[in-house]
């Protein structure tokens, strides 16, 4: 990958002059004098949601989210002085579903793009379909299905990394703080087997080995028969689990080592998500590790766009939902809907988007994109966007429990993350 680097730590003064900047459009409704509206429609953006599904706890803070930065764009006066208008429309976490999803909301309500799938599954059964409707299909996704050049040069992935970029990027902690011999458990679907194939040749390149790989299918919704299949003589059990039953993997986790040895946990946050560290239960995840995309507990070092964010989005400093503690968000990854939001605004007005005729021009003015700044609009962190291979690569969090709360002890450095194109979308036809 030939990207420029960009800075990873943004002074004080950039990060308070863009939130001024935005405060200041706020405060009086103006429209950005650079910005000449050629018309007063709505610009609208259909938002392929998973409501219901073993996907609908994430959908639930997608839609959050993605309802709360588009306030802050419409305040700010909107994609070229236009408002902006979101359809959401439930998929059920489903591929099939997923694809009339993507055609009612390109065909039916005639938006101008689609974005918000999540679920590997359903990306992979959706991308086709957008593709030939010809609309602009961006994932906030973490699979590598977009990179490794699976897909066609209509779907993007700008808001969030992949999964090959991130196991990358923390195998080498990993390797040199917890252990070398690892067990990994994963859901057996496409989001699962992209952990299970990058991270084992991650660790193979540390010198370490995977020494067992355990599939769970996603819809399982008791655990305890798997755990027997973890060696003895492993190191590191790495873990990642998805959909409504996380709670009762990571109880029955617990319940299988109880208080005796066990090795060293290192688990992806996707196993915790919208789960409340304090549950009954998960004392045992006392100075275990997680990987986060985005910190779920507000850190000590904090920048103000952060403290921004999450009044925006109505979470609290401890991850939960400001109205209701109980309620704890999907923080580590519905960042990316809010990001990706903010891209297709940059990108519309490069493009000098018009109308559904000019959706190609959108595409194009996505694949010249390069660096993005940390900032109200990418509060999780700088971004390095490679145009060729439609993905956007960034920084990684490595969290440990401490007193019942997530911690970051290390973050990866952008080039971490860097991996060789497998692919050049800007040389295939639309």
């Amino acid at each position: 990958m030939t990207n420029k680097l960009i800075t990873t730590s943004p002074t004080r003064r950039s990060v308070l002059t863009g939130m001024a900047a935005t405060g200041a459009l706020l405060a009086t409704g103006t429209t950005p004098r650079f910005v000449q509206a050629q018309s007063s429609e709505p610009i609208k953006l259909g938002f392929q949601l998973h409501r219901t599904g073993i996907g609908a706890s994430y959908g639930r803070w997608y839609e959050r989210t993605a309802t709360a930065a588009l306030k802050l764009l419409n305040e700010a006066g909107g994609i070229n002085g236009r408002p902006v208008e979101i359809l959401f429309e439930d998929d059920g976490t489903d591929p099939k579903r997923g694809a009339e999803v993507v055609e009612k909301l390109a065909t039916q309500a005639n938006c101008d793009l689609i974005f918000g799938t999540l679920f590997s599954h359903v990306v992979m059964g959706s991308a086709l379909r957008a593709g030939e409707l010809q609309v602009p299909y961006l994932v906030c996704s973490e699979g590598h299905h977009v990179a490794s050049g699976a897909l066609n040069r209509w779907t993007l992935q700008p808001g969030i990394t992949d999964v090959k970029s991130q196991v990358q990027s923390m195998a080498p902690w990993i390797t040199s703080n917890l252990g070398k011999k690892v067990t990994m458990v994963f859901p057996d679907y496409a989001f699962g087997h992209d952990h299970r194939d990058f991270f084992t040749a991650a660790v193979a390149a540390q010198g370490g080995e995977v020494i067992k790989q355990v599939a769970i299918p996603p819809t399982e919704t008791s655990f305890t028969r798997y755990f027997p299949q973890i060696p003895s003589d492993t190191e590191v059990l790495y873990h990642v689990m998805v959909g409504p039953a996380v709670l009762t993997f990571v109880k029955e986790l617990g319940e299988f080592y109880g208080s005796g040895a066990r090795p060293e946990i290192f688990g992806f946050i996707d196993s915790l998500e919208a789960v409340n560290i304090a549950s009954t239960g998960l004392e045992f995840l006392e100075g275990t590790h997680f990987w986060e995309g985005h910190p779920r507990y507000k850190q000590a070092d904090a920048a103000e766009h952060e403290t921004f964010y999450r009044a925006a989005v109505g979470v609290d400093d401890n991850g939960a939902s400001v109205s209701d503690p109980a309620d704890i968000s999907t923080y580590g990854h519905m960042f990316s809907t809010w990001e990706t939001l903010f891209v297709v605004k940059a990108a519309m007005e490069a493009a000098g988007y018009q109308g559904t005729a000019d959706r190609q021009k959108v595409v194009e003015a996505m694949e010249a994109m390069e660096a993005m700044e940390e900032g109200v609009e990418h509060p999780q962190g700088p971004k390095v966007f490679n145009g060729k291979t439609h993905q956007v690569f960034g920084l990684q969090s490595i969290s440990k429990v401490e007193g019942g709360r997530l911690v970051r002890v290390h973050q990866t450095a952008m080039e971490d993350g860097f991996y060789p194109d497998e692919v050049d979308y800007t040389t295939q036809s639309f």
